[in-house]
């Protein structure tokens, strides 16, 4: 394999990484009584993968998709030979993707110190899966494993656990069982099953426990049900129309996180910190603005109830969000908001971001002030993330 990029500025964390969990995840690490349910990667008539949930095939993670969920190293001519075992999924998982050991090592390599984990199959599947008690014991199955393949890793590598809001009560046992055994944030893809917003008042017994807990709340891009995803231009939901699915996935968290404000959750929970994630962060500047001139207009009657404060105060105590290396307009929307609530994160090694993110990051930072870079790259991240010292 080529020797990786590597950052010229030591210390740097990424936000939000991911793995690819092992196929047989679900079959090992689920409660007896589910496992006959587990999570599969599966081979059609013609070979091509698939996956498997709660014993039926996927009806969006199909044709052979899971063969490049990992695939950025490759488009970057970074082939890692392993064992082979007979699923692309797996032999084609680049190096770090899978072993926790080979994780630290690139994070060598690329001269970073740690990196936050989050899924890959977790967000698939969530689209698919409407029966919230296997959804529940699917999350808890991959929270035992992201921590159990951090635990040895002496902090570098950052375990963020799954909920799901389906089931409020049983999300708040699991974010708490978590949190005891060493998850350091917790993450909720950008919709539910029960079609309620996430900032819905059924949910505060969430925010309540992260708060309490003292765990970072997140919110991540995922897979949707073709209900909630873009609809008006017919079904632009399959795979031909991966453009237009991967720029604009992004809207969904958006909506998610507007919500938050909608519902007054960050005057109820003032302990509550939020983390938007994958979305880009360019974004938010104007998203402020429209969320202040709205708040302060005939329209906004009914959320100043909730929120004495502007929304963009709540985003300036409470919120944090994660940026793409490439957001060439990143440095002007941090001057307006201020720069010590972003991060950065590389999304390694799913495909739709560039392989070239270290390339990308240095040029971001390398203009910035000292103090300012030295946020982006690592400080701002271990603030929200209450890591520091």
């Amino acid at each position: 394999m080529k020797p990786l990029p590597r950052l010229e500025y030591s210390g740097a964390i990424d936000a939000d990484g991911h793995v690819l969990e092992p196929p047989d995840l679900f079959e090992r690490y689920l409660e007896p009584r589910f496992r006959s349910r587990a999570l599969r990667i599966r081979k059609d008539a013609n070979g091509r993968e698939y996956l498997e949930i709660d014993g039926r095939p996927s009806k969006l993670v199909r044709g052979g998709m899971p063969e490049g969920v990992g695939a950025m190293d490759r488009v970057a001519g970074l082939v890692y030979e392993r064992p082979k075992t007979g699923l692309a999924y797996a032999d084609n998982a680049p190096f770090g993707a899978m072993d926790p050991v080979e994780r630290i090592a690139r994070l060598d390599q690329e001269n970073l110190e740690r990196a936050f984990l989050y899924p890959t199959l977790g967000v698939l599947w969530v689209a698919e899966l409407e029966d919230e008690e296997l959804t529940q014991a699917y999350a808890r199955a991959y929270n035992r494993w992201i921590v159990e393949f951090c635990r040895s890793s002496g902090g570098r590598l950052l375990p963020v656990a799954q909920l799901s809001f389906g089931d409020p009560v049983a999300a708040e046992r699991e974010l708490h069982r978590a949190a005891k055994d060493g998850a350091v944030g917790v993450w909720v893809p950008p919709f539910a099953h029960s079609r309620k917003p996430l900032g819905h008042p059924d949910h505060d017994r969430l925010f309540a426990a992260a708060a309490e807990a003292g765990l970072p709340f997140g919110i991540h891009p995922a897979f949707e049900p073709k209900w909630a995803a873009p609809g008006r231009f017919g079904d632009f939901t399959s795979a031909r129309y991966s453009f237009f699915i991967n720029v604009t996935a992004g809207d969904a968290v958006r909506h998610a996180f507007t919500s938050l404000f909608q519902f007054g959750v960050f005057a109820r929970h003032p302990e509550l910190r939020v983390v938007v994630l994958e979305c880009g962060a360019s974004w938010v500047g104007y998203w402020l603005d429209r969320m202040d001139a709205v708040w302060a207009s005939p329209q906004g009657i009914s959320v100043r109830k909730l929120l004495p404060e502007k929304p963009s105060h709540y985003f300036r105590r409470q919120c944090w969000i994660s940026a793409d290396p490439d957001e060439t307009t990143l440095r002007g929307v941090m001057d307006v908001v201020g720069p010590d609530r972003f991060f950065w994160a590389s999304d390694f090694p799913h495909p739709d971001h560039p392989p070239d993110y270290l390339e990308h990051l240095a040029r971001l930072v390398e203009p910035m002030a000292p103090a300012i870079r030295d946020g982006i790259l690592r400080h701002n991240v271990l603030r929200a993330y209450r890591l520091e010292g």
